[in-house]
């Protein structure tokens, strides 16, 4: 099954690196959320590339894209669409909004109030929205990248936590090497290599993708070395609120993304392993005292996955599929 994925992977992300230097980790999760029906939160310091990653997507796929630069005065309605009455027809009609795409780019998306951010919240999980009462379905492959500036507080509203869990991945751009950045210069030092990208997949491909992804082998040992994690982290010190069901479905789901990229049609506990910090870091809130520390979520994961019991064929009788 994974063996249709990965063709297509290494194709997107090999068209995306034609703008992007370096960086093949985040593109590897950028992918997997796509091809896990996901949404992403990219969160780092200004001029590190975040929006040129996304765009960089959004044009190596023949499907359309959408672009929100969010604003304190930005309105639920500027995102999912109005109706307005038009007086030559004596009628209203419905203008859709840019949420009625395949690729929707929400820039700097805690600069938006909370009831702007929570007009999201239907169309991220649910995949439709609902204006003056009637529900629109919204386009298939559906995906929000949403990009946000960790360092200033003046204008901002942070995500609250029903927000951050719509998000099946957090991740960030980080500072590039020294060899990145003098690469970046050489790209970039005439002109920008993102104006002559080319799609390479279609949506369609995209929807296959995404159906053969469900269905990578889980392993019901898998599954409990999954519920074990987050059972973990509602019982760990300094953690308010632990995983939830929802994180372990993503957790899972990244996990197969994992394993599809690997050319794997089933998962083992590396992937766990390393789908652990993009997939959760954002759904556990840590006490007072933890937030003030640098990367506490983080480390906390990594220790949890550090002590626990993996799941072996020795150990427990797993022999893949």
């Amino acid at each position: 099954m994974a063996n249709t994925i990965y063709p297509l992977y290494q194709k997107i992300k090999g068209n995306i690196q034609k703008v992007i230097v370096g960086k093949s980790s985040t593109i590897d999760l950028l992918l997997i959320a796509l091809f896990c029906k996901g949404h992403v939160l990219v969160e780092d310091v200004p001029g590190t590339g975040k929006t040129m990653l996304v765009k960089s997507l959004a044009a190596s796929i023949d499907c359309t894209s959408k672009r929100i630069q969010f604003t304190p005065d930005l309105l639920p309605s500027d995102i999912t669409g109005i109706n307005f009455f038009n007086m030559k027809t004596s009628e209203f009609e419905f203008v859709a909004g840019p949420v009625f795409s395949n690729l929707l780019i929400a820039d700097e998306i805690n600069r938006a109030t909370p009831k702007t951010q929570s007009g999201l919240l239907e169309c991220m999980e649910e995949k439709q929205t609902t204006i003056d009462g009637k529900t629109y379905k919204l386009a298939s492959p559906f995906m929000v990248v949403a990009t946000q500036n960790p360092v200033e507080n003046m204008g901002v509203f942070p995500l609250p936590e029903a927000q951050l869990d719509r998000f099946i991945i957090k991740m960030s751009m980080e500072y590039p090497s020294h060899e990145e950045g003098v690469g970046i210069l050489e790209r970039f030092c005439v002109s920008s290599p993102l104006d002559d990208l080319k799609p390479v997949a279609t949506a369609n491909e995209i929807n296959e993708a995404q159906e053969i992804l469900s269905k990578i082998y889980v392993h019901k040992d898998i599954m409990s070395y999954i519920v074990t994690i987050a059972e973990a982290t509602r019982n760990f010190d300094n953690v308010l609120l632990g995983v939830s069901p929802r994180g372990s479905q993503a957790l899972m789901s990244v996990a197969k993304g994992f394993a599809a990229i690997d050319n794997r049609d089933y998962v083992i506990p590396d992937d766990v392993k390393r789908a652990a910090i993009p997939a959760l870091t954002h759904r556990i809130i840590l006490t007072g005292s933890a937030k003030i520390k640098a990367n506490a979520a983080e480390n906390i994961i990594k220790e949890i996955v550090g002590q626990l019991p993996v799941p072996t064929e020795t150990s427990l009788g797993w022999s893949g599929r």
